[in-house]
């Protein structure tokens, strides 16, 4: 259970760095994504795919931007975070 946690977190940290990286960059393309994250770009690549589920990423032809109310979904995201953090917390007491 620990080993899929721990994997699926590694797996957000990597979209966070795609995300952080197309609001601080975009547009941006799949290849200057991985260039500036060292990230490879078939993980670019999945990763955009699911920011722009969450509607956190447009695509352009120009490349990834983040969508206009970006501000708003950054304190979702972040609340919802803080939620998360205290269900693991409570977690970790039972066990």
């Amino acid at each position: 259970m620990v080993d899929r946690l721990r994997t699926q977190v590694e797996k957000e940290k990597r979209d966070q760095r795609v995300f952080r990286t197309v609001i601080e960059e975009g547009p941006i393309g799949i290849t200057r994504i991985a260039v500036e994250t060292g990230i490879a770009e078939h993980k670019v690549r999945y990763s955009l795919r699911m920011l722009e589920a969450d509607g956190l990423v447009e695509p352009t032809p120009d490349g990834a931007v983040p969508p206009e109310e970006i501000g708003e979904r950054l304190e979702r995201m972040n609340r919802g975070i803080d939620d998360l953090v205290e269900r693991l917390e409570a977690l970790k007491d039972v066990l």
